[in-house]
């Protein structure tokens, strides 16, 4: 596990422009592959990040959604929603430089005990190309819905 120190501050508008870079950072290798302009790209990721936020807004309006410092540096995202029954990681991601650290693992054994405590189960979606996929189920997360795109992953208390 990592000895980074790491911890978290709620988003605010100001942290739009971080977030859009955090955005920008997961979908690198998708836009790589595509014919268009930076200028294009940019534009198109920005519309796409407006679009994630209203829509996480208007589906969890209560979740929890953090900055993540690490060590000091604004370093990624985590988007949590506590529900009666359920905790749902909406969104965990880290600017490349902070991946392959152990920080995702260590806030998702957070979670992860927090649903143990609370006695509800910790669910998260994944795009079935993600390679944390593994990471989730060595956590013990297990598949319990899937679409053409992602799985539903759940782990009971």
């Amino acid at each position: 596990m990592s000895s980074d120190t790491v911890t978290r501050r709620p988003a605010n508008e100001d942290d739009l422009p971080f977030l859009l870079k955090v955005y920008r950072s997961t979908r690198a290798e998708e836009m790589a592959q595509l014919p268009w302009s930076d200028d294009e790209k940019s534009a198109f990721l920005k519309s796409q990040l407006e679009s994630q936020h209203a829509y996480y807004a208007k589906v969890f309006p209560s979740a929890d959604r953090e900055v993540l410092i690490v060590d000091g540096e604004p370093a990624g995202r985590f988007y949590v929603d506590r529900g009666e029954n359920e905790i749902h990681v909406i969104d965990i991601a880290l600017l490349p430089p902070y991946r392959n650290r152990g920080i995702g693992s260590r806030l998702l054994i957070e979670v992860l005990a927090e649903g143990e405590r609370t006695g509800v189960k910790v669910t998260i979606y994944v795009e079935k190309r993600n390679p944390a996929k593994r990471l989730y189920q060595r956590l013990g997360f297990e598949v319990i819905d899937q679409d053409d795109v992602y799985y539903l992953l759940a782990k009971d208390p």
